[in-house]
């Protein structure tokens, strides 16, 4: 974790403190000290205060997995013992195979910089996973290309990822220089936080260092892609909570691997809209969009206007996303 190099203007405010949270605060509760989840291990987690950072205790049956780097909670001052966490204004979370409840990512994230490579680490049906996932989130999701100085044109990527979603945000930086900083700078103001995901090896840990100025022991562990597969090596294996230039905030989280589309139906609505607006239009409600007569969204297809691959990933995604979400009994579709 890293602290803000003049703590003396470390405000609540700065931290990432808003409105929200502070309506939250009973009257009861103004003994209690705000304090920013940093670190969440198995049998710890630690919060960024005003002081700097701070070991937390828990008390009772509540477990660190019930917590997110990122969020924020009340402690007893003397004890550190966290009495309650507030409510998220946004929260990243996932469905892990063989888990009843979801793995948290991050909690009240302002955007999430989806981070992919300018090599064969490419991936468009990946990408649309995460863009759905911060979609569902309400946090805005920006897709940052990294190695943009290792391929002669970045414009092909550029354009690939653009017209993933509409309105979508791409910025292609070198991660080790400070014009990624500059490039970033929209998102990484005052009291913001962003959160770092992507797949391993494609510069999140070296973008990490950029932003919060990290050298040295304070570094972390960078790992480039194999050659033979363009797979990454894990080299971040926790979620932390570190400042950044500018004065915001960034949660950097490990590679993911696998990422699996469960409860998230208003994130790929947002992410498809293209498609999903048009279903409506079709001259059967229980329309499949496969190969129906009057369907609306193949006749778009067949007029140019929506790619046939793209259909063909909502349709994988929607499918996985009934498959795994469960119904009002708790049970899978």
């Amino acid at each position: 974790m890293t602290e803000m190099k003049d703590p003396d203007v470390l405000t609540l405010t700065s931290l990432g403190w808003s409105a929200f949270c502070g309506d939250q605060v009973q009257p009861d509760e103004g003994h209690l000290t705000p304090m920013r989840i940093a670190t969440v291990h198995r049998a710890r987690m630690t919060a960024q205060s005003l002081a700097g950072p701070v070991r937390l205790d828990l008390s009772g049956r509540v477990k660190t997995t019930d917590f997110a780097v990122g969020d924020w909670v009340l402690v007893e001052p003397d004890t550190h013992v966290v009495v309650r966490c507030l409510e998220r204004h946004a929260l990243l979370q996932r469905k892990t195979e063989g888990a009843h409840i979801p793995q948290l990512i991050a909690a009240n994230v302002d955007t999430l910089f989806i981070v992919t490579s300018c090599n064969d680490d490419f991936n468009p049906a990946r990408l649309e996973r995460y863009l759905a996932l911060a979609n569902e989130a309400q946090t805005d999701p920006v897709i940052v290309l990294t190695k943009a100085d290792q391929v002669a044109d970045v414009s092909p990527f550029h354009d690939q990822a653009s017209a993933l979603q509409r309105g979508l945000q791409v910025v292609a930086v070198n991660a080790k220089t400070s014009e990624a900083i500059a490039a970033l700078m929209p998102w990484c103001g005052a009291g913001r936080t962003v959160a770092l995901v992507g797949s391993s090896g494609v510069g999140k840990s070296t973008l990490l260092n950029t932003l919060a100025d990290k050298t040295g022991e304070d570094a972390q562990l960078t790992g480039g892609i194999r050659a033979v597969d363009a797979k990454g090596r894990h080299t971040t294996t926790s979620r932390s909570l570190h400042a950044i230039a500018g004065g915001g905030w960034v949660i950097d989280t490990p590679g993911i691997r696998t990422l699996h589309v469960s409860d998230l139906a208003t994130g790929l609505d947002v992410l498809f809209a293209e498609i999903t607006e048009l279903a409506p239009h079709c001259r059967f409600r229980d329309c499949t969009h496969a190969h129906e007569p009057g369907c609306a969204i193949l006749a778009a297809v067949a007029r140019g206007e929506i790619d046939r691959a793209r259909l063909e990933r909502w349709r994988k995604l929607s499918e996985e996303n009934t498959a795994n979400t469960p119904d009002r009994r708790g049970k899978k579709r």
